[in-house]
């Protein structure tokens, strides 16, 4: 199986060009000359870039695909960490130990051996500073391509607009889908607040669009109608959970014009998504992930959700010592999410490990802060010592603190404990998620 379906078109909304099969192999001989290891590619939604990535791995050079706005700084870090043998994208001087051809830096001392399977290298979602790199096999990115379009039923007439950067992984696997069946993406780089983009997917009859939760929460203050946009018959949505509300919601209005709303749950670590909850099922398993796509398979062990399947990744690299290893995971994946099954085998996820907090000594899972809270509009919770922060996005001060007496009691805690505040807006990760870090450190 090949990326790359000889029919599948990718198109710049701004320019009109098209990606043609001798970009993608003049990529393919660029790298054949340089010495072996990783690229570190620098991937603005461009055909260029989707050319390089592409080649890499139809031809079996490992690729991270990294925010070409990221700092410098953190850049060389990563260079220093992971030693990759190329870093594409690029428009500066390099850093020592590389030398510069056109866009591209070549290091000049052998780059770090890469195990033959690796393909993919994907930061950890919301990863600041230093990330992990999540290892994909070549078989992985694959597989799960092919599952997500098994269970859209995408064919060779789907056309989809960029929504979502293309080293995110969700807006990665919409590329790799739409590649895999010969259907075709349009790249717009303006983004779902801007005339320009709809104006793209007027032009081009974009059939479907895919967002993360914050972008569905912008798209109702924008009042969207999808009968204004008779071409736009899917709506997916993954990148963490959407408002029960907001589902119902879309949902109505995409079959108020027979078109079909599809909720989805991934993580990088699955390169990226395991579960897709149908259309057909959004009233009577509302709040649900959806069953398992294709070929993979859910269970729940002390709580946490456990997935198998062959798009598991091989495990996470931090340092260069780390590409040369081997699959360390079995195709068995420990979320880290606590969730439930029903009679169905359709998942419920009820929380995170990891996003827990204290109020006075008590532990308090901030995801269900947050999703008790979602009267209140956009909203996110962060740990912060024996207390919680609550950011309540567009609440004045009155506001806050109706939503902070609201959750001390429901919390059965003294309200000290508590610090709510108003934002103008939630700071966002390049991939659409909330920015919880920034959140954090805001004093």
């Amino acid at each position: 199986m090949t990326l790359l379906h000889p029919d599948a078109r990718v198109i710049d909304a701004a320019t009109g060009a098209t990606l043609c099969r001798a970009e993608v192999d003049a990529a393919a001989e660029f790298f054949a000359a340089q010495p072996p290891g990783a690229v570190f590619a620098l991937t603005a939604t461009e055909l260029p870039a989707i050319a390089r990535y592409v080649a890499a791995v139809e031809t079996g050079r490992p690729v991270a695909l990294l925010d070409p706005d990221m700092d410098r700084a953190a850049l060389g870090a990563l260079l220093d960490r992971f030693a990759p043998a190329l870093v594409t994208g690029v428009a500066d001087a390099p850093p020592a130990g590389y030398r510069a051809e056109r866009d591209v830096w070549i290091r000049e001392a052998p780059a770090a051996p890469v195990h033959p399977d690796l393909a993919l290298l994907l930061t950890t979602s919301g990863s600041t500073g230093n990330p992990k790199l999540v290892r994909l096999s070549r078989s992985a990115v694959l597989a799960n391509a092919e599952s997500i379009a098994q269970s859209l039923s995408l064919d060779a007439d789907e056309v989809a607009p960029t929504t979502l950067p293309l080293f995110y992984s969700y807006g990665m696997s919409v590329l790799n889908t739409h590649l895999l069946r010969g259907a075709t993406l349009v790249l717009e780089r303006t983004g779902i607040l801007q005339r320009d983009f709809w104006t793209a997917v007027r032009e081009h009859r974009c059939t479907s669009l895919a967002a993360v939760p914050y972008q569905y929460e912008m798209l109702r203050r924008l009042r969207f109608d999808p009968a204004k946009y008779p071409s736009l018959r899917t709506l997916t949505q993954a990148g963490g959970r959407l408002r029960a509300e907001l589902v119902s919601e879309f949902a109505a209005k995409m079959a108020a014009v027979g078109g079909r709303m599809i909720v989805m749950y991934g993580q990088t670590e699955a390169g990226p998504r395991m579960a897709a909850l149908p259309a057909d099922r959004l009233a009577d398993k509302l709040g649900s992930a959806g069953r398992a796509i294709p070929g993979g398979s859910f269970t729940i062990e002390d709580d946490e959700v456990v997935y198998r399947g062959p798009n598991v990744m091989m495990g996470y690299a931090e340092s260069a010592d780390d590409l040369a290893k081997g699959d360390e995971l079995g195709g068995v994946l420990h979320t880290e999410d606590l969730g439930r099954l029903d009679d169905e085998g359709f998942l419920f996820i009820t929380g995170r490990r990891k996003r827990m907090g204290k109020v006075f000594g008590e532990r308090v899972n901030l995801d269900d802060v947050e999703r008790h809270l979602t009267g209140h509009g956009a909203v996110a919770a962060v740990a912060d010592g024996d207390r919680i922060r609550v950011f309540v996005e567009g609440a004045d001060a009155a506001q806050a603190q109706v939503v902070r007496k609201e959750l001390a009691s429901w919390l059965h805690t003294h309200f000290s404990g508590l610090d709510v505040r108003g934002i103008e807006a939630l700071p966002l990760l390049p991939n659409g998620k909330i920015d919880y870090r920034t959140l954090e450190a805001s004093s």
